[in-house]
């Protein structure tokens, strides 16, 4: 599921610079879906970033990015 969650990510934003407002919906829709789908098995920070559309950390933390910046929301550090 996290490799389907990174692609529909990549997808959306490539999406977003190319101005495919269709492709950046479809992308939202699916990664809503597996978010709804999957919510219990998903490490509960990667549920956070999607829950929140933080498309981008969700990417870094599924990328074994440690030094995931801070939102406005004081979450803690990544991946444990």
């Amino acid at each position: 599921m996290e490799i389907q969650i990174k692609l529909a990510i990549t997808r959306m934003l490539a999406a977003i610079k190319s101005g495919d407002g269709q492709i950046v919906a479809e992308a939202m829709a699916e990664l809503d879906g597996c978010l709804e789908q999957e919510r219990m098995t998903l490490h509960p920070q990667l549920v956070h970033f999607l829950e929140n559309r933080s498309y981008a950390k969700a990417l870094m933390f599924l990328g074994g990015e440690t030094d995931i910046p801070v939102g406005v929301c004081g979450g803690g550090r990544a991946r444990s």
